[in-house]
């Protein structure tokens, strides 16, 4: 364009007559200036096309996350990596926009998913590795596990516990130098002396000893306050506790209660202060319970959970995220000998096949319930099978997604920007091929992801 414009500026000289000295234009100073302004301000005035661009998703099929029905043939408006509108039909967009063709598929929002650990995988070696892999290996691997879980579909994800690579990751995200879901991060999992999340259980005497507050380790008021707190400085998002023993930790138990009710309490306050939630992994029911009364935001698994459990539930708003995903597979692998510890195996057994039922029971009574898997102690991208295990005893197919959807995004207290397809939201969707509410199967086969208006997957 400023070439044009010069080009017609001396055609207007040539016309009045403009003085030459050797065939060349003498062009007055004051036309020069002119010249110049007439140029710059053409630059300046000109839209830029990267910014200026819009995307229009057609969609033959939405399901929005908030409405009980799904909507066909639907336009998508996004621009700058937020939503713009959606609107019905197939709008045509102007020239110079893009066009993502998706009329031959059901496009949702990017589902989340609320339990996850992207520093590791499932593997029979997994217990060496505390004592072979360095930090930079568990963020080089966790780099690949982002990339798994952001192509089968969840855009966001709750880290409940890792080293702090977690917490690196999610920031190495956000910049853009890797490519992955949002993280929200818990950093380091708290625990109690010889509780599920002491990093030394079963270690050796000369290398066990005696882990603290800054190790996620906490014994009374005061080190639980200073735990807390020390994770906010740390960089964490949100607490996670392990208010019972668990599956995978070499330690005896997998139910027993593992902190007492002052504990949970200066945690839980203590968290409140700085703007963090609290997530409560547990297993038994008497855990559980002091965990709920203590005011925790989540109960991650609850495979022993009665009805007095979910009462107090329903009664304080607490949220259930059941990962049947991972009880599911620590059973099947228990059975493989050698896959883990004696002790672990044992577990695994007792507890794994059991909480699709207590989901069921849940489900029925009432709970809460949003979408959780506990991927990484089976295979990071495989988090959708959820969804099958949901739906497998009970949990309509619509209400399956949207608890990994709005309700999901409640839970993080972000469902003013993630979790459903409206105005305003940020341009995070997901497409299957065909109708999922026919066949929940189809929602392991996704063929589109987009976060913040950007596609990492289009088959």
């Amino acid at each position: 364009m400023p070439v044009a414009i010069s080009e017609i500026f001396i055609m207007f000289l040539n016309q009045i007559n403009c003085p030459r000295i050797d065939g060349n234009l003498l062009i007055p100073k004051i036309m020069k200036n002119l010249l110049i302004t007439l140029v710059v301000s053409t630059l300046f005035l000109l839209p830029d096309p990267a910014l200026a661009q819009k995307t229009y998703v057609h969609a033959g099929t939405l399901i929005d996350g908030i409405s009980d029905e799904p909507h066909d043939r639907v336009t998508i408006v996004i621009e700058d990596g937020v939503i713009q509108s959606v609107e019905s039909g197939f709008v045509e967009a102007a020239p110079g926009n893009e066009v993502i063709d998706l009329r031959n598929s059901t496009v949702m929002p990017g589902w989340i998913d609320l339990h996850v650990h992207l520093e590791g995988e499932t593997n029979p070696n997994r217990y060496i590795e505390a004592f072979t892999l360095n930090p930079e290996d568990r963020a080089f691997r966790s780099v690949l596990y982002a990339r798994r879980t952001l192509e089968a579909g969840f855009t966001t994800v709750r880290d409940l516990g890792g080293s702090g690579v977690n917490t690196a990751l999610r920031n190495a995200i956000r910049a853009g130098f890797v490519d992955g879901p949002r993280v929200v991060s818990v950093g380091k999992s708290l625990a109690t002396t010889g509780g599920h999340a002491d990093p030394t259980n079963n270690f050796r005497r000369d290398l066990m000893g005696s882990p603290g507050p800054e190790d996620g380790v906490i014994n009374g008021v005061a080190e639980a306050r200073q735990a807390v707190r020390q994770a906010y400085k740390n960089g964490s998002d949100h607490i996670k506790i392990t208010a019972t023993g668990g599956v995978l930790s070499v330690a005896a138990s997998g139910q027993n209660p593992q902190f007492m009710d002052d504990e949970l309490e200066a945690i839980v306050q203590t968290a409140r202060d700085y703007g963090m939630h609290v997530a409560a992994h547990a297993h038994g029911t008497e855990g559980m319970l002091r965990a709920v009364l203590a005011g925790v935001h989540t109960i991650d698994h609850g495979t022993y959970m009665d009805e007095e459990v979910m009462a107090a539930m329903v009664d304080r708003g607490t949220w259930y995220i059941p990962t049947i995903s991972a009880g599911k597979f620590v059973a099947e692998m228990a059975e493989e000998e050698g896959y883990y510890p004696p002790m672990v195996a044992e577990k695994a057994q007792e507890i794994g096949p059991q909480i699709q039922e207590t989901f069921r029971k849940a489900y029925e009574y009432g709970v809460k319930i949003a979408f959780g898997t506990d991927a990484g102690v089976f295979y990071h991208g495989d988090n959708a099978r959820e969804f099958i295990y949901m739906t497998e005893v009970g949990m309509p197919v619509m209400e399956a997604i949207q608890s990994a959807t709005m309700s999901a995004a409640t839970v993080l207290g972000m469902e003013d920007s993630i979790g459903s397809v409206e105005a305003g939201k940020l341009a995070d969707l997901v497409a299957v091929d065909g109708n999922p509410l026919d066949d929940v199967e189809s929602l392991t086969d996704v063929t589109f992801v987009m976060k913040d208006g950007l596609v990492y997957k289009k088959h």
